[in-house]
């Protein structure tokens, strides 16, 4: 047997094991559907599903999406179908394919998010569940629930009380201290941290002398942004014993690799998707590469190897 067929890409999330640390991040790969001409799903490590609420959400008003240098400003407002919709047309493909399921899940009272996770118990496809804890929180003047340390405790412990899958909270970057909000999602009970979401920007057209965006801001995200989410990933990981998701970004396995040394087992990549849908399949392979030059058997031993 040759050495290249002995290495282990495989990676583990509170539990659920993963063929290699690559995923897709929440709201740029459609539900995986959208993506499967280009991408062969199973050679995922997980499809991560754009967000879904208990009941269907339209979204922002146009225009909802501007390049800005290295990345790009969206204020998509997490439309989606709903529970209903996504239960019965999404979730059946995905029933063809062995990579991991993650279901993001958003909403506006802590209501909403319970209402989703319990409807999504009793689906055997879904492996995991990712909260996304940016949304605003309707009953607490607008503030996003990741804000807040014991909003993030108090949802947290809220969502794992019903959940039946491993729960992964996923932080906003949009706060003063990003592990002090880790710990507080740990404290309240999470399996896994996935970080960093959107960090808030703004854009302004200065021939028409108006927002780019009609929400006049929107989450900033591309390979701009990748410095920080490493530097966030590296705090959250000397700051808690859970597994991190680390994003922001990722373009190419060199970016992956350095945010695994960071801390991350998995990572997710985003918005490459949209100017280079084979971005996941070339990080894949070049992960792989890397380990074949370093001589690496199992890429647990790079995951927070720069201390």
């Amino acid at each position: 047997m040759e050495y290249r067929d002995q290495k282990s890409t495989a990676v583990n999330l509170a539990g659920v094991e993963l063929k290699n640390p690559v995923m897709v991040a929440s709201g740029t790969f459609g539900s995986g559907e959208e993506y499967s001409e280009f991408v062969d799903l199973n050679r995922l490590g997980a499809v991560v599903t754009k967000g879904v609420a208990n009941v269907p959400w339209p979204g922002n008003p146009t225009p909802r999406v501007a390049e800005v240098r290295s990345g790009m400003l969206n204020a998509i407002g997490l439309q989606n179908p709903g529970i209903d919709v996504f239960a019965s047309r999404d979730l059946p493909f995905l029933e063809q394919f062995d990579t991991r399921v993650i279901v993001n899940v958003c909403g506006k009272s802590e209501q909403d998010y319970l209402e989703v996770v319990e409807r999504l118990g009793d689906e055997p496809r879904v492996d995991m569940l990712e909260i996304n804890i940016s949304c605003p929180n309707v009953k607490e003047g607008g503030i996003a629930f990741g804000q807040d340390p014991r909003a993030v405790e108090a949802i947290t412990r809220a969502v794992k009380a019903k959940a039946k899958q491993p729960v992964i909270m996923k932080l906003s970057p949009n706060v003063t201290d990003i592990a002090e909000m880790a710990r507080a999602a740990e404290a309240g009970g999470a399996d896994v941290l996935s970080l960093i979401n959107t960090l808030t920007g703004m854009k302004i057209d200065i021939e028409r002398q108006t927002f780019a965006l009609a929400n006049k801001t929107g989450g900033m995200s591309g390979p701009a942004v990748h410095p920080i989410a490493v530097r966030m990933v590296y705090q959250t990981a000397q700051a808690v014993r859970v597994p991190i998701i680390g994003m922001g970004g990722i373009e190419t396995a060199e970016d992956a690799i350095e945010m695994m040394l960071a801390g991350a087992t998995a990572v997710s990549v985003g918005t490459a998707n949209f100017y280079n849908p084979y971005a996941t399949m070339e990080i894949v392979e070049g992960i792989e590469a890397y380990m074949d030059r370093k001589g690496i058997k199992d890429i647990s031993e790079i995951i927070g190897a720069v201390r």
